[in-house]
């Protein structure tokens, strides 16, 4: 088995990568898929956290990368989901601890165990977040509806066509998602966010996700719950729907911004003002 690996990224903080990680790769995990959650935000580490698992960390992804313990040790099983693990990442070393040999043999390794490896990766284009890049099969860029937050992910955008191991191999490119988070529809009518389709025009990616800014997603993480454990939520059925389109299924649009811009999915213009006003053509 050569599991999947799945980077999630985004250009900016803040925007909710690392709560997606989480929601995302236990979105998997609910529908019996072998998922690990790998953590390479070196000495900011808060994929732990949200998961709930902060006090069961004793080694992690830098002690496996040193040799200082093997892969079975640092791995942490979700108690919740039998399918859902953890590689938590250093709170002390420095983001250029990770090497590209030592990470590509972890990568290897949980390849062979896992369905998906999904690297939450750090924000921005710094050497833990070109690591987590490399390797990917799938990148998700995670944005909010907001110009300084779009203008990062096109950047972003940019280096998963170019930077990945795929790019370098001459292997078919990484697939593109985008996952818009903290939507609100009141705010867009306001003017005050840019509407599902503009951002959709401006970044040639595949819309995975719409999630909803919701004060499920706070609660969430403080009490160490992935948001897509409880599908009462709208933050939670938002994440499952964006599982199941990442298989390739078309769910019902069960969340209010999904189903107002459901349209955008397949037939969402290719250029306009806003997109003249980025980098990418």
């Amino acid at each position: 088995m050569t599991g999947t690996v799945i980077t999630v990224t985004s250009g900016k903080g803040g925007v909710g990568k690392t709560t997606t990680s989480a929601a995302f790769g236990a979105a998997l995990a609910l529908r019996g898929k072998r998922v690990c959650l790998v953590d390479f935000d070196v000495g900011l580490r808060n994929l732990d956290l949200v998961l709930g698992i902060e006090k069961r960390v004793v080694f992690d992804f830098l002690h496996v990368v040193s040799g200082k313990a093997k892969l079975s040790q640092a791995l942490i099983r979700d108690k919740r989901i039998d399918t859902l693990y953890v590689l938590a990442t250093s709170q002390t070393h420095e983001k250029d601890a990770l090497t590209y040999e030592g990470v590509a043999s972890v990568i290897g390794q949980l390849q062979k165990e896992f369905d998906y490896v999904i690297c939450d990766s750090p924000a921005g284009i710094e050497h833990g977040a070109m690591m987590a890049l490399y390797h990917a099969d799938h990148a998700i860029v995670v944005c909010n509806p907001e110009i300084s937050s779009i203008r990062d992910a096109d950047r972003i955008l940019g280096f998963v066509s170019s930077k990945s191991k795929r790019a370098e191999e001459g292997r078919d490119p990484v697939r593109e998602h985008l996952l818009i988070t903290r939507y609100d529809d009141e705010r867009v009518r306001c003017g005050e966010m840019l509407p599902v389709a503009d951002v959709c025009d401006i970044l040639s990616a595949e819309l995975l996700g719409i999630i909803p800014e919701s004060r499920a997603v706070l609660n969430a993480s403080n009490t160490g719950l992935p948001a897509s454990f409880d599908a009462g939520t709208d933050v939670g059925r938002a994440y499952r729907d964006a599982a199941s389109r990442f298989f390739g299924e078309v769910p019902q649009p069960i969340t209010v911004p999904m189903a107002a811009q459901v349209a955008v999915l397949e037939s969402r213009p290719q250029r306009g003002f806003l997109r003249r006003l980025f980098r990418r053509s």
